[in-house]
């Protein structure tokens, strides 16, 4: 069996792309037939005891999640011998460690040919890789949703392998059940920053409020400015996006609302996160002031 070609029903219909090796290997989600200019070079193998066209091997700059690193760092490839590659499909794992902290691993499994024998250029196709593909979430996004972080990983997952309506779905079902506590730090913060009864009357009651679409169209207008995102309510534009049905769209339309909502979610997070943060250092401040004045 080798992966489906450009002209099986079955792949996305679209124009083939063409991306450095590092580039495939650390930026594009599976299921993709990737032309790679760069993919092969001669070396020698010491289990065929021969010169061959095997897989480059180059440096990846991948997220690590281990506490030392928690961000970007050079991986590069653990093994002996970098896998050999015919002019049809082979089937491999390449395996990656973290430079930094040489704990975490990065395992991608691939097909991948040449076009020719001695020529650097071929075809990859990517099945999948572990830890899954995609950016990591943020962790304030994970609080913020709480109870419902597996869910939203299913979400994640369908986006990364380009299911939209799977990934649209679990981002609402994630958004209706977590609305009161999304609200709730809303009003946090509203409370904090001495929001005028009114707006906080009108978060209270979206809380109350059973039905999502009603609760989230109630605070429009409550929302503290310093949560507002290039002058729009956040919350306003979830309800616009999640109130959309999926029946009547296609699953590229459906990939890219999720997207939109995802994205959203997250700078909401991070949004109330600031500012509570800086709500704490200005009380902090202010009565460290105090404090000096009264002495």
């Amino acid at each position: 069996m080798v992966p489906p070609t450009a002209d099986d029903a079955n792949t996305v219909k679209r124009e083939p792309i063409h991306l450095p090796l590092a580039e495939f290997l650390e930026s594009t989600p599976p299921n993709q037939i990737i032309g790679v200019p760069d993919l092969a070079e001669a070396g020698y193998s010491s289990l065929y005891g021969t010169k061959v066209d095997q897989i480059r091997t180059p440096e990846l700059q991948l997220h690590c999640t281990n506490e030392s690193c928690n961000g970007p760092r050079f991986f590069r490839f653990v093994g002996d011998d970098a896998p050999r590659l015919l002019t049809d499909y082979s089937f491999f794992y390449l395996t990656y460690r973290c430079s930094n902290c040489q704990q975490n691993q990065k395992t991608f499994s691939l097909a991948a040919k040449v076009n020719a024998r001695q020529q650097a250029a071929g075809s990859g196709y990517k099945f999948g890789e572990l830890p899954t593909f995609g950016p990591p979430t943020p962790a304030r996004l994970i609080k913020l949703i709480g109870p419902d972080r597996d869910e939203f990983l299913k979400g994640r997952r369908c986006e990364n392998q380009g299911l939209g309506v799977g990934a649209f779905i679990y981002y609402r079902r994630v958004v209706e059940n977590q609305k009161n506590r999304i609200i709730g730090e809303v009003i946090k913060v509203a409370e904090r920053l001495g929001a005028d009864a009114t707006a906080i009357s009108e978060l209270n009651a979206a809380v109350s409020e059973t039905q999502f679409s009603k609760a989230l169209a109630m605070v429009k207008t409550a929302i503290p400015q310093s949560l507002l995102i290039n002058g729009h309510n956040p919350l306003a534009l979830l309800h616009s996006a999640l109130s959309e049905g999926v029946h009547d769209r296609s699953d590229e339309e459906c990939l890219e609302l999720a997207s939109s909502v995802r994205i959203v979610l997250s700078e909401l997070s991070e949004r109330l996160a600031q500012a509570l943060k800086d709500e704490a250092e200005l009380t902090k401040a202010l009565s460290t002031l105090l404090n000096r004045e009264r002495g």
